[in-house]
């Protein structure tokens, strides 16, 4: 790769991980292409600021992913189910990744999700698994899968927010279950080793993950940063079934089997501080968040 030269394509460039991973990348000087459907908005003005050429692409549009993706070395693919679905995020990631394939792109990485190739029965999970068959069955001269594990930066989302602000952290698992998770800071970390060190990423798959929690010492943590006592409460995952079978089995997984990454190794072979939620939570501009 020629760093003055080559051009790294990052999809979800205004959302957290794409976001994340092209920080990274813009930092140490590579040249990105930030898609986006829309390249008028506020996040992608900051990327421009920041040096990223900014470009309109929507998984739906072929066309519009033949344009981002022409003159690209790597490209960076992610896709969200809980806004396509489950069939249809398949259906994007898929086509993206032939797309990519069809017009020379020469590091593919995709960003997958943790176990996804443990057959956990899960449906966000098993069509990212078949999404990553698709990116093998490419053949692409290199490429990375990612497989993140769950986002420490949930915990400030819609879904949890107004309940810690409340003084309860309600989760649909049990309180002896240990979840590993990670900062979605720390995605983009190794979405950027995946580009900058390609030939040793070539053909790795990788889960990655930075702690480990039980939801009572997630919510104790979480209070301390908060400056406020949380309590952690267990969600009966018959009410989760109600909004979302596909996430109530994801927690029932969780309880059972749950997610396996070697965290002190990982960080150990790949030379990454890993962030602990005590140091994510302690970054939060919580104030910000209680007057949003």
């Amino acid at each position: 790769m020629d760093k003055q030269k080559d051009i790294i394509l990052v999809t979800g460039a205004t959302g957290n991980q794409g976001g994340a991973v092209a920080r990274h990348l813009l930092k140490s000087g590579y040249k990105v292409k930030a898609m986006t459907r829309n390249p008028q908005s506020e996040k992608a003005g900051m990327f421009k600021a920041l040096g990223a050429e900014i470009v309109q692409g929507d998984y739906d549009d072929p066309a519009s992913l033949e344009r981002a993706l022409t003159g690209v070395w790597g490209a960076f693919a992610v896709q969200n189910t809980w806004e396509a679905g489950v069939a249809r995020e398949e259906e994007q990631g898929k086509r993206f990744a032939e797309i990519a394939r069809s017009k020379g792109v020469y590091h593919f990485v995709y960003n997958s999700v943790g176990s996804a190739h443990r057959s956990t029965g899960i449906p966000h999970f098993e069509n990212k698994w078949r999404i990553e068959q698709t990116v093998r069955g490419l053949k692409f001269p290199s490429y990375t899968i990612l497989r993140p594990v769950f986002f420490m930066d949930n915990f400030v989302s819609p879904s949890f927010l107004p309940g810690l602000l409340e003084g309860k952290l309600r989760v649909g698992l049990r309180p002896e279950t240990a979840l590993q998770m990670i900062a979605v800071d720390d995605i983009g970390k190794f979405g950027f080793l995946a580009f900058s060190r390609h030939e040793e990423m070539k053909g790795v798959e990788l889960d990655i993950a930075g702690d480990r929690h039980t939801m009572p010492e997630t919510a104790k943590l979480l209070g301390l940063a908060l400056g406020r006592q949380i309590d952690f409460e267990e969600t009966p995952k018959e009410e989760v079934r109600k909004w979302s079978a596909d996430y109530a089995v994801m927690l029932e997984w969780f309880d059972s089997v749950g997610y396996n990454v070697d965290i002190p190794a990982l960080a150990k072979k790949y030379d990454v501080r890993l962030t602990t939620l005590a140091d994510w939570a302690s970054r939060v501009n919580w104030q910000a968040k209680k007057a949003a």
